[in-house]
């Protein structure tokens, strides 16, 4: 987002939404460093799930082995990094359960593999909080996605911390933290901030603390996180995963999707959480244009003869300002790595700046309405109904949420909702123009890439008010709202490092509706060809 964004307070809680520079300050300190990642010989960092499952069928590892080092690895490190809100006590005795099945001749495509879900998603048996208190104990029953997840076999092994109510509650606000959760830091330079609001699950991914994990995104929140994690994320199409059961904020953009370390994992997830799902209407979209298995497109000659656009101009946030030179030079050594596998690259051009405005205003009318409906199919009695119930709590409860501001909160519960007709129209001022711009790019391209996301930002405000959107350290890179708003798919890979090869910056892969198998094909060939992820090493700083 460029300048005009931070002239009107609702611009500038929209780069709330997707940046949240403000937070409270923490010293962080690891203790002796970052653990192996290695069981039995087996790095399980640089293991993909299908060489973890042939693992487990060669009986040289089991699930059981494999949720113990997680659950090992959580206890060591979830203090310094807050990535995870709740572990789940049975998580063993599934995995146990899982080795039993295995031995009968089970084959499921996530049979004994951890899982991380981020606590805005329903999972029977621990707590879904959105990182609220005012959501504390509440425990409804399995979204439809993490019934898929079990279908597969998979282990929920915890539920990932978040910025509190997918960051859409106040400004200024903290990308990263709950009032549960607390600051989530990322692992590669501790006191930098791991992108919001799919925090928890891109730290967790990052730092080995489960294999995978599921993220939510309504702009920005799963891609923008796996970019600053060094790890991979899928924003599908809207309507490829069910959103019943996730706390949301508008389902015209909201969409679950798996983050991993590899394009091969995210592909797998991303086949086991598809289903046609009666409560959530956008999933019948998906007869004929979705799959169970997306690994059939792990190609590594996919790119040749692809026409790819490049996206640069227009993705940083001042207007007229080059992109940050370290993110510059990360673009330029994509393009090269394109070109070589045999992709024609072309620079494109994307404006988006007409549509920020009704975008927020369209999110804000929308979230009044729909966390309402969450609140009241899935939140027994003595809980929150309305938005403005939320907005009562954190009034009588200010010591639990860090009195953090409600102006986001405040200013949808004086909208008219999403029937409104300012909603409607605010909703008609975004979608169709986004759409209409990127299908036009498109028709000429094969797909668009663009940089994920910029340096980490330190993570060093004094608190509530401390912060400052008119003046954040940096300018802000994003290339997610194109995607995000017209509700198509975007894929992010580890493209590069920034600031002396420390903080990761992501490249993503912009398609169009149900472009997931041409995407993930790209994808995959560009990481197979550069290789570029390395673990985090958790250095407690490096300066400014």
């Amino acid at each position: 987002m460029r300048a005009p964004l931070r002239r009107s307070l609702a611009l500038a809680a929209l780069l709330t939404l997707l940046l949240s520079i403000s937070t409270v300050g923490t010293t962080v300190v690891l203790g002796r460093g970052p653990t192996s990642t290695t069981i039995h010989g087996i790095d399980v960092d640089a293991s993909t799930i299908p060489q973890l499952q042939d693992l487990m069928d060669a009986q040289r590892l089991t699930s059981v082995q494999l949720t113990q080092f997680y659950l090992q690895r959580i206890k060591k490190l979830n203090p310094t990094l807050h990535a995870v809100i709740t572990v789940s006590g049975t998580a063993l005795a599934e995995a146990r359960a899982a080795d039993k099945a295995r031995r009968k001749g089970d084959d499921r495509p996530l049979l004994g593999i951890p899982i991380l879900v981020k606590d805005n998603v329903n999972t029977t048996g621990m707590p879904t909080t959105a990182g609220s208190w005012a959501l504390a104990g509440s425990t409804p029953s399995d979204a439809f996605i993490v019934q898929r997840l079990k279908a597969a076999g998979a282990i929920v092994i915890g539920k990932a911390n978040l910025s509190e109510w997918a960051n859409f509650r106040s400004i200024p606000s903290s990308s990263g933290w709950s009032g549960i959760g607390g600051q989530n830091n990322m692992a590669y330079v501790l006191d930098r901030n791991p992108c919001g609001s799919s925090s928890g699950s891109g730290v967790g991914v990052s730092a080995d603390l489960a294999v995978a994990a599921i993220g939510t995104e309504t702009d920005g929140s799963i891609v923008c996180p796996s970019g600053a994690n060094g790890i991979v994320g899928i924003k599908p199409t809207l309507g490829l995963l069910s959103r019943a059961g996730v706390v949301p904020i508008s389902a015209d953009q909201d969409t679950a999707g798996p983050m991993a370390r590899n394009v091969t994992d995210a592909a797998v997830l991303l086949g086991a959480l598809t289903g046609i799902d009666p409560n959530d209407p956008a999933t019948s979209g998906q007869a004929g244009n979705a799959l169970t298995d997306y690994t059939g497109f792990l190609d590594d000659e996919s790119l040749e003869g692809a026409n790819i656009g490049v996206w640069r101009e227009g993705t940083d946030t001042f207007e007229g300002e080059r992109l940050d030179p370290d993110v510059d030079a990360v673009m330029t050594a994509t393009i090269e790595a394109l070109e070589a596998e045999g992709a024609t690259v072309t620079e494109v051009q994307l404006p988006l700046d007409d549509v920020f405005v009704p975008e927020f205003a369209a999110l804000e009318c929308e979230f009044k309405t729909d966390i309402a409906t969450y609140l009241q199919t899935y939140t027994a009695a003595g809980y929150p109904k309305t938005l403005a119930d939320l907005i009562a709590f954190n009034i009588a409860n200010d010591d639990l949420e860090e009195e953090w501001n409600d102006l986001i909160f405040e200013q949808s519960d004086a909208t008219g909702g999403r029937t409104s007709p300012a909603c409607v129209g605010a909703r008609a001022a975004t979608t169709p123009p986004v759409r209409t711009r990127l299908a036009a790019l498109l028709a000429e391209f094969d797909a668009i890439i663009a940089p994920t996301n910029g340096p980490a930002w330190l993570t060093d405000f004094e608190g509530p008010e401390g912060g400052d959107l008119s003046n954040p350290p940096q300018p802000f890179i994003g290339s997610s709202s194109a995607s995000a708003i017209a509700g198509w798919a975007n894929i992010t890979v580890p493209a590069g490092y920034a600031r002396d090869g420390t903080l990761p910056i992501g490249v993503s892969f912009i398609g169009g509706a149900w472009d997931e198998p041409d995407l993930i094909g790209f994808a995959y060939d560009f990481e197979q060809a550069t290789q570029v992820r390395v673990p985090p090493q958790f250095l407690p700083t490096i300066g400014q």
